[in-house]
């Protein structure tokens, strides 16, 4: 009888709590943000028409990280060794912001979005220095 007590006490309990135990606390949906870091150039003159092999290479191991519109930094990622990341956010305005690469002259500029639907053309083009 004193276990049927209890379990019985824990669905009232339960009930009285808000009805089947779940949470009543709703999250943000969250959207994939995703671009490509590359540098360029790779060769010293430009041919026309362009050489293959001079394109911009892929840049792994860059750090991009994104603020919110008070600057905060919400989100950060490492691109991979194709030069892509991605984060998830929340519907907003953010500034996706680049750091320093060792060896490649400054960032990027800065890139502000609008987040309400999934963001993939976040473009980040870091300079060689090669003339």
């Amino acid at each position: 009888m004193g276990i049927r007590f209890s379990a019985l006490a824990i669905v009232m309990l339960i009930a009285a709590c808000g009805g089947d135990g779940a949470s009543s606390t709703t999250v943000a949906p969250t959207f994939a943000v995703s671009g490509y870091a590359h540098a360029g150039p790779v060769c010293p003159v430009e041919t026309t028409p362009p050489d293959p092999s001079c394109e911009d290479r892929p840049l792994g191991g860059a750090v991009v990280r994104v603020l919110d519109s008070d600057g905060a930094v919400v989100a950060e990622a490492t691109t991979a060794v194709d030069g892509t990341f991605t984060v998830q956010l929340p519907a907003g305005d953010y500034t996706v912001v680049a750091q320093p690469v060792e060896g490649l002259l400054g960032t990027p500029a800065a890139i502000e979005i609008t987040v309400v639907v999934e963001v993939s053309d976040v473009d980040l083009a870091y300079d060689t220095g090669i003339r």
